[in-house]
């Protein structure tokens, strides 16, 4: 993946102030925002974008209407486009938002920008200065002929869009953004409906039964793109075994339907480094066809004793009635620079559609010398 100082260069930067000089003279020949080229250093991404708008701020003076004429007179020339997006859109959220700026031409703004690019970035500036504004302003952009100011709608709503600035109140309310969602999840474009399934899958983080049920409501008016959209929205959901969202991606059977022997251990210690294997049988005891997702749980103890679940994946299945699978695994114990292992009492269970079964009880003892 391309690095921060790749994206918003120098190059990029000497680029866009190229642009504005040809597009939008001014006193000022726009140094502040080749000067800002030279200070970027070791800033993030975001940094950069944001310290390249404020030159752009520095240039004009400061003021709204004269940094939104420069904007449109440069967006007639093709050459603003790309990277250097991000940097106009932050300073177009910035002197819109702020007293004296005007907030409703600001966000037509982003529309005429984002398709040279995006400018679901400097959205956020938007929604932390007015979010019931902005909200309306983005559902309103669902209805857009054009499907990158409709992925505008959903990207830059996210509760928890990469590299953008945090939004506590979607945070807090997960359901208001949901109206857009509704909107776009049928597009006809398959990036916006892309974008539709990340935002819904943010949701899942903050409240899967929200996003459970609305992926239930989408189901039950479904076109032929809407499985992929639901499978895609459902996947963090998926892999905690959230027995709701396995239902909507085609995996049914529950817990009165199984009947699961083990885990049985090969033994009751393992060594730190060393393998445990085990072996069950899950039984479909009813009289219709099933379909598994069969993981199982290892409960690692911590250093104050207590255990911490983590869910590894096994195997799927589809069973008759009266079939069985049998099922064998070897676990590691082997150290890994993502888990400190502590010797004492651990344990371990299948996972079924998101059920939990019997526990089997194990030590794990220090490494062998």
């Amino acid at each position: 993946m391309p690095t921060a100082d790749e994206l918003i260069s120098a190059g990029t930067v000497h680029g866009l102030a190229a642009v504005l000089r040809e597009a939008a003279p001014r006193a000022s020949d726009w140094r502040a925002v080749t000067g800002s080229a030279a200070g970027l250093g070791a800033l993030g991404l975001s940094e950069r974008a944001r310290t390249v708008g404020a030159a752009m701020l520095a240039d004009v003076g400061g003021g709204y209407g004269e940094l939104a004429s420069a904007v449109r007179a440069a967006l007639a020339r093709p050459e603003l486009t790309g990277w250097m997006i991000w940097p106009v859109s932050e300073a177009v959220a910035t002197a819109a938002t702020a007293p004296g700026g005007d907030f409703a031409d600001g966000l037509h703004l982003l529309a005429e920008l984002t398709p040279r690019l995006t400018a679901e970035f400097a959205l956020r500036g938007f929604l932390l200065a007015d979010l019931d504004r902005s909200l309306a302003a983005a559902l309103a952009w669902t209805r857009s002929p054009d499907p990158a100011v409709r992925r505008l709608a959903s990207e830059g709503t996210r509760p928890r869009l990469p590299w953008a600035r945090q939004v506590p109140a979607l945070t807090a309310a997960p359901g208001v953004t949901l109206p857009i969602l509704d909107a776009l999840y049928r597009d006809e474009d398959e990036v916006v409906r892309r974008s539709v399934a990340n935002h819904l899958n943010d949701l899942s983080r903050l409240d899967p039964g929200l996003a459970t049920a609305t992926a239930a409501g989408w189901a039950r008016r479904a076109d032929g793109a809407t499985a992929s959209v639901v499978r895609h929205a459902m996947r963090t959901l998926v892999k905690d075994g959230d027995p709701a969202a396995l239902e909507l991606v085609g995996f049914h059977g529950g817990r009165e339907d199984l009947r699961v022997l083990g885990p049985l251990l090969e033994r009751a210690e393992v060594p730190v480094g060393g393998a445990l294997t085990f072996t069950a049988r899950v039984t479909n005891v009813s009289d219709a066809p099933v379909s598994l997702v069969i993981d199982y749980v290892v409960h690692h103890r911590k250093a104050n004793g207590r255990t911490s679940p983590k869910v590894f994946k096994l195997t799927k299945r589809n069973l008759e009635p009266g079939a069985s699978a049998e099922l064998t695994r070897s676990h590691s114990f082997r150290p890994i620079s993502t888990r400190v292992y502590h010797p004492g009492e651990h344990a371990l269970q299948l996972q079924v559609n998101g059920h939990r079964f019997d526990t089997a009880v194990f030590e794990l003892t220090p490494a062998q010398g």
